[in-house]
């Protein structure tokens, strides 16, 4: 069953990140605030991005991943700009140390 990785923007400006097997009814549920307890209380909410997966599993893998990511590497992704993943990947205790190496 095909999987997809979605982020909304909420009207706060937060982000939520989710997987589903049927975006169109997950996004309809989002927008008449029968979606997540996060987003029903910060409507209107806009999608972002989308990733889709051969198999729900692999979407759901994903979705867990970029949960645990920090606003500006989710934003990074947002922007189709890869290119910077690896850098905003290094943990903000280490970024210090590494200098020039982020530059």
């Amino acid at each position: 069953m095909i999987g997809w990785m979605y982020i909304l923007k909420c009207a706060d400006e937060s982000y939520y990140t989710a997987s589903t097997s049927d975006l169109k009814l997950r996004l309809k549920q989002h927008t008449l605030g029968l979606g997540a307890n996060h987003t029903s209380k910060r409507l209107p909410v806009t999608l972002v991005y989308v990733e889709k997966y051969a198999r729900v599993e692999d979407a759901f893998r994903r979705e867990k991943q970029v949960q645990g990511w920090r606003r500006t590497k989710k934003e990074a992704l947002i922007k189709g700009r890869i290119d910077l993943l690896p850098r905003l990947a290094i943990a903000y205790r280490d970024r210090r140390r590494l200098g020039n190496f982020l530059e």
